[in-house]
């Protein structure tokens, strides 16, 4: 690990304007179409251009030098250009070892399947290694988990294109670092959502959404009114992706605010298939057990379940790294780096640890120590004292949520208190 002052210099300079500037070569078609050599759990099975919903397509990238032969490790440029894919909604870049970081830029241009048009270059965020199992965790240590970059939301397309160049590790020397063995483009069909029980007695105790509820008096009176949310029915999870079984931690004293990074060309009633989308991204592509984040908000302030196990339990996520334990993961639908969260999406925030952390007997205003499982900010067993709601960025050097969501983090703070009557 870089000292903390590199990595923050790093993250600083790969973000927007301050990037390295664009891979300028054309990208020429790979000579054969390219097969996924990944293994058969993370790719669909279905022929390029038979349509059907829901899958991942992986392929892998070609370098763009001539003395590099097809996906050799450490070439500077390398991409791909297909016109022949499946239809694909959310794309995404990943790699063989999820501890090697990616120094440098990744850029991709879509074809829409509606109009024929071609998008112009959009930005991968780079730094996904964040979100993710604690180390030593089972989860962490699976040989399924990957690298990757955050996903991209870019709508119903059929073409795509990529170009990566590597750029300077943070206190290396100029020179560029190589890039990732095993680089893939992994695009993804969210699908029309799995299908409603057939059991009326399952479709009577897993609803597609849960009402909003007042606050049990019994339970005390800190605790804010259950907001509504969709449930994981609801938004159409296929149960069957994830791993069976459900992980918990104790208890939950922090909310960690995440931001997708996956762009704001969504609707709100798309949120349900960008959900679905980023479940698959982090099952099959990532390699992870299930969703990384408890629970997800979009930009008209709706609440989704995210990881299973139950929506008032402390259900242990993917989404700190170091700090998965005794916390949660609130992700906000899209990129708040230069854009600010609608004020929908902060009540919503706001209405849900309210709720979800006064369970626990936590005061949203507060103060807490979690102890750290290791990461870039902190040695593994430190104890590290974070507000009872922080930013991502509060316990990992990292952009998360962004710039302009982690500035209205004291808003959601405030209203939260008042939710719980403080």
């Amino acid at each position: 690990m870089s000292s903390i002052r590199g990595m923050r210099g790093f993250l600083a300079s790969s973000t927007g304007v301050t990037c390295a500037a664009a891979l300028a070569l054309p990208l020429a078609p790979p000579a054969a179409a390219a097969t996924s050599s990944a293994p058969p759990a993370t790719s669909s099975t279905a022929r390029p251009g038979a349509y059907a919903p829901g899958g991942t397509q992986s392929l892998p990238l070609a370098p763009l030098t001539r003395d590099r032969a097809p996906g050799a490790p450490g070439a500077a440029e390398q991409g791909l250009r297909r016109s022949d894919v499946r239809h694909f909604s959310l794309v995404g870049v990943v790699w063989d070892s999820p501890a090697t970081e990616l120094h440098g830029r990744v850029e991709v241009r879509t074809r829409a399947t509606a109009t024929g048009a071609w998008s112009g270059w959009q930005e991968l965020e780079t730094h996904n290694a964040d979100h993710a199992a604690d180390p030593g965790t089972p989860e962490s240590a699976s040989d399924q988990v990957r690298g990757a970059t955050a996903p991209l939301w870019v709508g119903e397309s059929d073409g795509v294109e990529v170009r990566v160049r590597a750029g300077h590790k943070p206190g290396a020397a100029r020179s560029a670092s190589p890039l990732p063995a095993g680089l893939r483009l992994e695009l993804v069909d969210p699908g029309e959502g799995a299908p409603p029980p057939a059991n009326r007695a399952q479709t009577r105790t897993e609803p597609a959404v849960l009402p909003a509820l007042p606050a049990r008096r019994k339970a005390g009176p800190h605790i804010g009114p259950r907001p509504s949310i969709t449930t994981r029915r609801g938004w159409g999870a296929d149960e069957k992706l994830r791993e069976k079984g459900f992980v918990y931690t104790k208890k939950v004293k922090t909310a960690f605010v995440h931001h997708s990074a996956t762009g704001n060309n969504y609707r709100c009633s798309q949120a349900p298939s960008v959900i679905r989308g980023i479940y698959r991204y982090h099952v099959h592509s990532l390699g992870w057990r299930d969703l990384g984040y408890n629970f997800l908000v979009d930009k008209c302030g709706h609440i989704y379940e995210g990881r299973a196990g139950g929506v008032s339990k402390p259900v242990l996520g993917a989404h700190t790294l170091g700090f998965n334990s005794n916390s949660m993961g609130i992700a906000v639908l899209g990129t708040y780096s230069s854009k600010k969260p609608s004020s929908a999406a902060l009540k919503a925030i706001a209405r849900l640890t309210a709720w979800k952390v006064g369970l626990y007997g936590m005061n949203p205003r507060g103060k807490t120590y979690l102890k750290s499982g290791g990461g870039n900010l902190y040695r593994k067993g430190k104890k590290v004292r974070l507000n009872v709601i922080s930013g991502h960025r509060d316990g990992f050097a990292t952009n998360c949520p962004g710039t302009k969501l982690y500035a209205r983090l004291g808003t959601a703070r405030s209203k939260a208190a008042q939710y719980q009557g403080r």
